[in-house]
């Protein structure tokens, strides 16, 4: 500890003590001839004075320790507030466990986003995780009005639709399918053993939901990604870590897989105003605050308001989810099954389409996939 200056309150303070109890000793010298009473008084005085030199040390201490605690507390302050860099950190609002249905031809699927607690997130509409074997699938079927995001976590499967359109997607793939005005494909598991993925569906907007169908296929090697200080990322719409995918959304959206090592955090600013969920692939995590109850897979976490997204795992494993956020339409939402529109008019409009194959399923009733 440093040693006070002269000039310092404590070193003040002992100075008149010491001065003080000096001028004590010569009077109380002088006065041995007092009473006995008296002498019995003088004898106590010593021990007043230690009193009050011990009150002293300790307000003098009082006095000067405060700022160095203060500062203390300012430094926790700082480092709480730089461990998570958001003025509105995003809160968990619910957490839904997905559970298996069956769906397609002898297939199952976890829904979480589009099941019965959450049935959209303007403008998500559906997550499935999916685990298909063959002979299962999804054979053919018609959209309407939305696109569908494919993500292969494990395996293969094809795609062929109506217009000709035949494609492979393998573990690390996306799929981003524009239905617009419509469409009729196939997916199907093209491997043996068990094909995982996730597929996310996101609504358009009133005035594109009559454009043509359009595909994006980014193979693994071309997603971006980015890892820094024990998180790795892959990035299939949005931003992390500096790097941005070139992918383009009609729909202002962002949709990315994040791998966590144990003991590794994580802060991703997502833009104000937005929906946002977390889906757990693998693994167990802390999300929206430090105290928050971790989850685990197979889990929806939907995310409340806020300017980012804060996540720690503290397992002895790694945590890999996939975080979607995306721009609210706000636009009424009427769906019947494949066929997602704005009001049940079009819904009836979609579906005589799709019987009669007209009005972009002119090639519906001629085709089939092999």
């Amino acid at each position: 500890m440093p040693r006070h200056s002269a000039a310092s309150p404590i070193y003040t303070a002992l100075a008149r003590l010491a001065n003080f109890n000096s001028g004590r000793r010569v009077l109380l010298a002088s006065r041995k001839t007092s009473s006995s009473s008296a002498r019995s008084s003088a004898k106590t005085r010593p021990f007043l004075c230690l009193a009050l030199f011990r009150i002293l040390v300790v307000v003098t201490a009082v006095f000067l320790f405060p700022p160095a605690i203060m500062s203390s507390s300012s430094s926790s302050s700082s480092a709480a507030a730089a461990s998570v860099p958001f003025q509105s950190p995003r809160k968990v609002v619910k957490k839904v466990l997905s559970l298996s249905q069956s769906e397609g031809q002898g297939a199952t699927v976890r829904r979480s986003i589009g099941g019965h607690e959450v049935r959209n997130l303007d403008p998500f509409l559906l997550l499935d995780e999916f685990s298909v074997s063959k002979p299962a699938g999804f054979p053919d079927h018609p959209h309407r009005g939305f696109e569908t995001v494919t993500y292969m976590l494990d395996g293969v499967f094809t795609h062929q639709d109506f217009s000709g359109h035949t494609g492979t997607i393998r573990t690390g793939d996306v799929q981003w399918m524009t239905a617009g005005r419509g469409i009729v494909h196939s997916e199907m598991p093209a491997a043996d053993g068990v094909q995982k993925g996730l597929q996310l569906w996101i609504n358009l907007a009133s005035k594109d939901k009559m454009i043509e169908p359009r595909y994006q296929e980014l193979e693994s090697k071309d997603i971006s990604q980015a890892e820094k200080d024990g998180v790795a990322v892959r990035i299939i719409v949005g931003e992390a870590f500096g790097v941005r995918s070139p992918v383009y959304t009609r729909t202002p959206t962002m949709y990315m897989d994040f791998t966590m090592q144990p003991g590794s955090q994580l802060h991703q600013p997502i833009p104000e105003g937005w929906n946002a969920f977390v889906y757990i692939i693998e693994g167990e995590g802390v999300f929206g605050k430090e105290n928050a109850v971790p989850a685990s897979a197979h889990h929806c976490v939907v995310l409340g308001a806020g300017d980012g997204l804060s996540v720690w795992n503290r397992s002895g494993a790694p945590l890999r989810f996939a975080l979607a956020a995306g721009q609210p339409l706000n636009e009424p939402v009427v769906q019947q099954g494949p066929f997602v529109m704005n009001s049940r008019a079009q819904i009836q409009q979609a579906m005589e389409d799709y019987y009669y194959g007209r009005n972009g399923f002119e090639k519906a009733s001629q085709w089939s996939s092999a």
